[in-house]
């Protein structure tokens, strides 16, 4: 079966061969089915699908309509011969053979990928797509410097971004989801990574206005209100020490899972936060919050992905601007 691939110009032919064959016994010409042909945007549908578990989403991550993705998958199905996902109220579930086939997919993908990548190479190109994750401020992480660079010496090389929280990035990085990402962390290794620290992050504690005279101790500090981030934030991290510290426990309250919100919801008057110094002595010239002077600390900004000998020479061109961006 020959179909075009929507420009991509690559096409996979799997030959499977029913029992034993006659070759292996000595002889030739034994019985074969015909050959499979698919195309990798399906095994890409396959894999969004599988990931997102509903077919609008999956097709809003393949740039393409839930009507053809429902296509592509029963298409795909139709020549493996097997079903791949069981299609409930609740969205798609991946079924055994689904479950298997998932890895092999995932393989063939990357495969593909590579073998584009090492193509351009010979041709004296890096290209290709890489999967990166950011923190909430772009200012910060000088990003804006980093895609122009980009761009002028690797126009073939595309992003796509993603923002999280550090530690959820970097777990995403250590499964393969991403191919790097900034993160702002104490981690100095993980399991899998490479991680590089870029640039020193001070910490401070923001008080709301209201408390501009109070100079509470330290202890006075910790039984305030306070605004919070997730448990694996590297702010909380440091908020949970501040309160050992003051001889108290950390009661989750009000939430925020990005710096900026911190900042704003202190300067609301919702409690006391952990801040970057860097935006809270701006906020304080604003008269929107003021800092604490009894502790500090410091962070990094870091730049985490796989060993260089492991990652495509796209990732490791866009890494290569990143650290000379921070002349790390």
């Amino acid at each position: 079966m020959e179909r075009s691939l929507g420009g991509l110009g690559l096409r996979i032919h799997l030959h499977v061969w029913i029992g034993c064959s006659a070759e292996a016994n000595g002889q030739r010409g034994g019985p074969s089915v015909p050959s499979l042909s698919m195309e990798l945007y399906q095994l890409k549908t396959f894999v969004a699908v599988a990931r997102e578990g509903n077919l609008t989403r999956a097709a809003e991550r393949v740039f393409t309509s839930p009507p053809a993705v429902s296509a592509q998958l029963k298409a795909l199905e139709d020549e493996l011969g097997v079903k791949l996902f069981d299609r409930t109220p609740r969205g798609m579930t991946l079924t055994e053979p689904g479950q298997r086939l998932l890895d092999e997919a995932e393989r063939t993908l990357a495969a593909a990928g590579r073998m584009r990548s090492a193509a351009a190479q010979l041709r004296g190109e890096v290209q290709g797509i890489v999967r990166m994750g950011t923190v909430s401020d772009p200012v910060a992480l000088r990003l804006g410097d980093a895609l122009v660079r980009l761009a002028e010496r690797h126009p073939q090389v595309s992003l796509q971004l993603s923002q999280g929280l550090s530690a959820d990035l970097l777990l995403q990085v250590q499964r393969g989801e991403l191919e790097a990402a900034y993160a702002m962390t104490d981690l100095e290794r993980m399991a899998g990574l490479e991680i590089q620290r870029l640039g020193q992050v001070e910490l401070v504690v923001g008080l709301p206005m209201a408390l501009a005279d109070a100079a509470p101790s330290l202890q006075a500090l910790v039984a305030l209100p306070w605004v919070g981030t997730p448990p694996t934030c590297t702010l909380r991290q440091h908020q949970e020490r501040l309160f050992a510290a003051g001889g108290g426990v950390y009661r989750p309250g009000a939430m925020a899972d990005t710096e900026g919100s911190v900042r704003s919801m202190v300067a609301s008057g919702l409690g006391a936060g952990i801040v970057r110094r860097d935006q809270a002595e701006e906020a304080q010239r604003r008269g929107e919050l003021v800092i604490w002077p009894g502790w500090q600390a410091r962070t990094w900004i870091c730049w985490a992905s796989r060993p260089a000998g492991q990652v495509a020479p796209a990732v490791q061109a866009v890494g290569a601007v990143v650290q000379e961006v921070w002349g790390a």
